[in-house]
């Protein structure tokens, strides 16, 4: 089921300890990314190829952009604001010891669904939150291992959620307020081929995922049939996103944490041209 034409070039060379997050930012042109370990929020513009690094002060597990301008940032101890001016303040600030922030992703209606893990990766560890421009967060999921992909289908009426040691994409039903229900496995994924880290779902409502520890990018129809795997070279893949200015590319990051002879382009972000369609992600309204 690999298909021809999905072939991966390289548009960043780095040695990112953790890569993940990729996220369009259309009102920029470019393609934010991270290494949470590394407390780097990258920048990437593909049409000049010029490249941004800018170094967090503490662990972050996402980056998204915010409606008004700047950035909202999944930290170690909370949610933070990352002004166009530079400026940082926090949303919620709520450290927990042991624990840090991991994936993110912003909902239709604006929100932002945070997740955490412990460092150790202990069973129950961590959560996923919905936060609200005003601050307001409500904890949706309490008994988490390792919080990682989240994603919605075109219509906003499914949402995807990924606990990584469960091997599972799970899918619940999401209403309009915001309120999610029926959390139902969607796809498991076998022993042997990784475990799922994060996902992005397309224009057809297909869902891509990376698979950590299995070297490839799954896609999965919305009935949850494989159709379509992306092989690469590098074991620890950790998330995709679409990108460019037509979304049609799409991003993929990696990690050369815990391995010890990792491949040349571990940690670094690649990219397949041509990949598919992506949905335009909302901005965090807050």
């Amino acid at each position: 089921m690999t298909a021809p034409g999905t072939v991966h070039e390289v548009a960043v060379r780095a040695e990112a300890v953790l890569g993940e997050g990729p996220t369009w930012d259309p009102a920029a042109g470019r393609l934010l990314w991270l290494d949470i370990l590394g407390s780097r929020l990258h920048g990437y513009e593909p049409s000049t190829g010029r490249r941004t690094v800018r170094t967090t002060h503490q662990h972050v597990g996402a980056a998204k952009p915010r409606a008004g301008g700047g950035l909202v940032l999944n930290l170690r101890d909370g949610v933070g604001l990352l002004d166009p001016d530079g400026g940082f303040r926090w949303l919620r600030h709520e450290p927990v010891p042991g624990r840090r922030a991991n994936d993110a992703a912003v909902a239709p209606d604006g929100s932002l669904w945070a997740g955490t893990m412990r460092y150790d990766e202990a069973p129950g560890g961590g959560t996923l939150s919905r936060l609200t421009a005003d601050g307001g967060c409500e904890v949706v999921l309490d008994d988490v291992a390792v919080s990682n992909g989240t994603g919605w289908s075109p219509d906003g009426t499914l949402m995807y959620y990924i606990d990584s040691p469960t091997r599972r994409i799970d899918v619940l039903d999401h209403a309009p307020d915001g309120r999610v229900s029926g959390r139902r496995p969607f796809v498991t994924i076998e022993d042997g081929a990784g475990f799922p880290d994060g996902l992005t779902v397309d224009a057809d409502g297909c869902v891509w995922v990376a698979l950590w520890d299995g070297g490839a990018v799954r896609r999965y129809t919305p009935a949850g049939e494989l159709d379509l795997v992306v092989r690469l070279p590098v074991p620890r893949v950790t998330a995709c996103a679409f990108g460019g200015a037509d979304l049609t590319d799409l991003y993929i990051t990696t990690a050369r944490v815990g391995l010890a002879s990792p491949h040349p382009l571990a940690g670094s972000l690649l990219v397949i041209p041509g990949a598919g369609k992506g949905l335009p992600q909302p901005a965090f309204e807050g």
